[in-house]
């Protein structure tokens, strides 16, 4: 018996050691000012930034002064961030007294959003909406130093029309508003008087998914909230799923939730990764 377990014992303590599998690519965060930055090895350019929040808004908003009307001050504070540096807390104070807390999660190729927006005073708050404004100069291959007014990242930027994938500019290509450019889509919940005040498409978004692709043509970014008020194509090479609130009632509670997703570019399952994470928007 020995003469044969020894042979075999040496057969197997010399085969070659098979090399460890690649880790999975994983997203970190970080904060900078009024930057939420989003890290991964993935990303083209390493990180995506996006100015979060850009500003809190009024309803009535389509055809307003932005400063004088619509924007709602507010200042931002870090909670905390974890070590690890996937999960971060912030806190937003608006100027009406509404408090809106962050809790934002990193994984492995998505950040998922929870936020509590809360109105703690006797007075009801005019709050109905807020931009997250993602910026894709480096995803869609461009330098973020000629971002200002831009168009040429369009054709890689799409929304889901009649239930399909619809590459920008769209068929129809809304020109005249308040202020030029950029082009909002409003769903069909929403009042068309109370979105950014940019050029409105008459056209309705099947769903609350706003995306593009890389420059090559590998990866897709997405974004979705939940509720959402529309959906922006705006003038820093920027995309926006902007999510709604509606106003607060005096000591009011809401939840919103959204996700940022980087993925590779199968719009399919990206669809169906959505459809499981925002079932509401199907239906």
């Amino acid at each position: 018996m020995k003469a044969l377990l020894y042979p075999m014992l040496a057969v197997l303590f010399s085969m070659p050691t098979l090399p460890a599998a690649d880790p999975q690519p994983t997203l970190t965060l970080a904060r900078e000012d009024n930057w939420l930055i989003v890290r991964g090895p993935q990303i083209p350019g390493g990180e995506l930034r996006t100015n979060y929040l850009e500003a809190y808004c009024r309803a009535g908003s389509t055809d307003a002064d932005w400063v004088r009307h619509t924007v709602i001050p507010h200042t931002s504070e870090v909670i905390s961030l974890s070590d690890d540096r996937k999960t971060l807390r912030l806190r937003d104070s608006l100027a009406d007294g509404v408090t809106v807390e962050h809790t934002i999660t990193a994984g492995d190729d998505a950040v998922d959003f929870q936020l509590t927006a809360r109105n703690p005073t006797g007075k009801p708050s005019e709050t109905h909406w807020a931009q997250p404004c993602v910026r894709l100069s480096a995803f869609t291959g461009f330098d973020e130093k000629t971002a200002g007014g831009a168009t040429d990242y369009l054709p890689q930027c799409f929304i889901f029309l009649d239930g399909k994938l619809t590459r920008l500019p769209t068929t129809e290509w809304a020109v005249q508003a308040r202020y030029t450019p950029g082009q909002v889509w409003c769903p069909k919940n929403v009042p068309r008087t109370d979105v950014n005040p940019r050029p409105l498409n008459r056209l309705v978004p099947t769903n609350g998914l706003i995306g593009c692709f890389s420059a090559d043509g590998k990866l897709i970014y997405a974004s979705a909230w939940e509720p959402y008020q529309e959906l922006f194509q705006g003038v820093a090479r920027c995309l926006h799923s902007d999510f709604r609130l509606g106003g607060l009632a005096p000591g009011e509670t809401k939840k919103i939730r959204g996700k940022m997703y980087i993925v590779p570019a199968d719009p399919d399952a990206l669809l169906a990764r959505y459809a499981g994470d925002f079932p509401e928007h199907l239906r």
